[in-house]
C-alpha cells in the first residue's frame, strides 16, 4: 500500500492554509467567499507551508544530514524566494494594472488581487509547517506508521 507520510501531511497542512484564508479574509472582508479557497496570496503562505512541510518531515524521518532533507530543503528554498520576490513584483504590476482608468472595469476585476507574499505571511507558513511536522512525527506511532 501507498503511504508517504510527508507528502500526507504537506496536504493536510495545503488544506488547512486554504480553508484559513477563506475564514480570514471572510471575516476581514465582513462577507463569505469560497474564491480564497483557490487564492495564491495572502495569510499565511500555503507555497511555503506546502514544501516546508515535506522538508521538515523528511528532516524528522531520514535525518537533517540527509540527501532528502538536503533536495527539499533546497526546492523550499526556491519556493519561498519565488513567492516574496517574483510574485512580489508581479503583485506591484498587478496593482498598477487595476489602478488604470483607461483599462475597462471588467478587464480589471479580471487581474488577481492577492499574488504575492508579504514576509509575515511567509513565516507564518514556515511556522504552520514546523508545528504539523512535529505534531505528525510524534503522532505517527498512534497511526501505526
Amino acid at each position: 500500500m501507498f503511504f508517504n507520510y510527508a507528502l500526507i501531511l504537506a496536504v493536510l497542512v495545503h488544506i488547512s492554509c486554504q480553508v484559513f484564508k477563506v475564514i480570514y479574509y471572510s471575516l476581514k472582508d465582513g462577507r463569505f467567499s469560497l474564491r480564497y479557497l483557490v487564492s495564491p496570496g495572502g495569510m499565511p503562505s500555503t507555497h511555503s507551508a506546502f514544501t516546508a512541510t515535506i522538508t521538515f518531515s523528511l528532516g524528522l524521518l531520514k535525518g537533517f544530514d540527509s540527501e532528502y532533507f538536503a533536495i527539499a530543503a533546497a526546492f523550499t528554498a526556491v519556493v519561498v524566494y519565488d513567492s516574496l520576490r517574483l510574485r512580489g513584483a508581479v503583485q506591484i504590476l498587478a496593482d498598477i494594472l487595476r489602478s488604470r482608468k483607461q483599462i475597462p472595469k471588467a478587464d480589471r476585476k479580471l487581474i488577481p488581487d492577492m499574488i504575492s507574499h508579504t514576509m509575515q505571511e511567509i513565516i507564518v507558513g514556515l511556522a504552520l509547517a514546523v508545528v504539523i511536522s512535529v505534531a505528525g512525527y510524534l503522532c505517527r506511532g498512534f497511526f501505526g506508521l
